[in-house]
């Protein structure tokens, strides 16, 4: 120690400021470069090491030698690095209430954030893999499945006895069963009454399928739905080579919404007759709830197209508000997923053996339970259920209509049975007799008001409006039987008549 250094009252040796300053210059100058401190020499003996720190160059700042780290001749003892520290503590700012409580209130924010980022971090990472198990791995698994679909195709045939239930070809079978198929065009007049009362007549033009059942040896036979052809003046058959023909009514069963119409074959070309073939077929008792089928029709009239589905349900009884519920007597409907739309009525449902199952009637619009439209239910007529009626409606006379001059009347005036009044007295449906005009065909034959027809000539009747259609087809002098209920002892039995049709000028009389 020096003239110029002194002690303070730590008990550090303090150096003058003039001193300082000249010593930092000497070093700067015999280093040869500027704004450098040149370190001192580790004192051997120190007994407390300071850690090696670079230093700012020293510029002419005024703050005293106790705040350089690194100085030159600086030693203390133990005793005066605990003092410097203690020193150090006490010039520490203490943190106010209101820090303290703001501090602890951002540590517990940032806590409370860096939970919640883990938290959703987790959940992220988890629904993530999740999501690639689930999807991901089924999406390969389904992609495999069709990569080994597409080098072995399932081809039905109609000689296959065991088929399996995934549909991944039906070409063949469809190509084996179109020529049985027809579309139907039909045409018809529908008067209209306007506001004035004057009568108006235009004509409609609807379509439908058909069926091929039967061939004899002047007619081929043609099943399909009653309300395709019924009330229609004109049948047009399209057959698989676009030929057409036309066709006539056979017979028809309004309860089953079933009909046969007849083509005559001397009107039918060769090269047609050899395309087309009679349709097998099938046993739709034998059916099972998940089975796939195969629908076929004139879907809107473009010509035949095909669907695919499954056997939805069996026995479907299905009312006339759209609802269906399961048939206690076993002959209902068959529902199906395969899209049945309007112009399929008619159409077949085959099954892969390429058999018959059903026939195509009808399909729940929009409207029944809710607005919304109802789809994949469709129905179709239990084959085994129509193939008795077909039967009997292909041995039926094929008939012509007559000229309204030249048609038959029965000389009654009637009404039909709906639901209401077949609930309420229990009647039967068909036609009420509630008036036989004097002198008329109706009262000679014995026809009482109060009796209710429910067939004329073998054929049923559920509305007036079937009664006259059959009309037409009848000319005056022409004998038929009619099947009536009459009511006895508080009961209705049936009664056939015997009547021979009279003509218009006679009821006029």
């Amino acid at each position: 120690m020096n003239n110029n250094d002194y002690i303070n009252g730590e008990g550090f040796i303090m150096r003058s400021r003039e001193e300082e300053l000249e010593t930092t210059e000497n070093k700067e100058v015999s280093a040869g470069y500027g704004n450098h401190i040149e370190q001192p020499e580790e004192k051997v003996n120190q007994t407390y090491q300071q850690p090696e720190v670079q230093q700012e160059p020293v510029r002419e700042r005024s703050y005293s030698s106790y705040y350089i780290n690194q100085e030159p001749e600086r030693s203390y003892s133990n005793a005066h690095y605990n003092q410097e520290k203690e020193h150090k503590k006490k010039t520490k700012k203490k943190m106010s209430p209101n820090g303290k409580k703001f501090a602890k209130k951002a540590v517990l924010l940032v806590a409370s954030a860096a939970v919640f980022g883990c938290v959703a971090g987790g959940a992220f990472i988890g629904v993530n893999g999740i999501a690639n198990y689930v999807f991901y791995d089924k999406t390969e698994d389904s992609t495999a499945t069709s990569a080994q679909s597409e080098e072995k195709k399932v081809v039905a045939t109609t000689t296959s006895a065991n088929t399996t239930a995934t549909v991944t070809d039906v070409s063949t079978v469809v190509q084996n069963v179109m020529p049985s198929m027809v579309s139907i065009t039909s045409k018809a007049t529908e008067v209209t009454q306007s506001f004035f009362g004057q009568a108006y007549q235009y004509e409609t033009e609807g379509s439908g399928s058909g069926i091929i059942v039967g061939q004899s040896d002047t007619e081929l036979l043609i099943a399909t739905n009653n309300h395709v052809v019924e009330g229609s003046d004109e049948l047009t058959v399209y057959f698989i080579n676009d030929d057409t023909a036309t066709a006539k009514i056979k017979g028809t069963d309004s309860d089953m919404d079933l009909a046969v119409i007849a083509v005559d074959l001397s009107s039918m070309s060769s090269e047609t007759l050899g395309e087309i073939s009679v349709a097998t077929l099938g046993d739709s008792d034998a059916l099972q709830v998940g089975e796939p089928a195969i629908a076929i029709g004139n879907a809107l009239g473009y010509g035949q197209s095909v669907t695919t589905g499954v056997i939805s349900a069996l026995n479907r009884q299905v009312n006339t508000d759209g609802s269906s519920e399961s048939a206690e007597d076993g002959t209902g409907f068959i529902q199906t997923d395969a899209a049945i739309n309007a112009g399929n009525s008619g159409g077949a449902l085959v099954n892969l053996q390429g058999q018959v199952i059903g026939i195509n009637s009808m399909k729940i619009s929009s409207g029944s339970y809710t607005e919304a439209s109802v789809e994949g239910m469709g129905y179709a007529i239990p084959i085994s259920a129509a193939r008795p009626i077909i039967d009997e409606l292909m041995n039926k006379e094929t008939r012509d209509k007559v000229d309204e001059e030249q048609m038959g009347y029965l000389g009654i005036r009637g009404a039909t049975i709906g639901d209401e009044m077949h609930q309420v007295y229990n009647m039967p449906y068909g036609v009420f007799v509630s008036e036989v005009v004097e002198g008329s065909a109706a009262e000679q034959a014995g026809l009482q008001a109060g009796d209710v027809i429910v067939k004329f000539d073998g054929t049923k009747i559920s509305t007036y409006e079937e009664l006259q259609q059959q009309l037409q087809y009848y000319a005056a002098g022409e004998t038929i039987e009619l099947q009536v209920q009459r009511q006895a002892n508080g009961e209705y039995v049936d009664q056939t008549i015997t009547i021979t049709l009279g003509s218009r000028s006679e009821i006029s009389e």
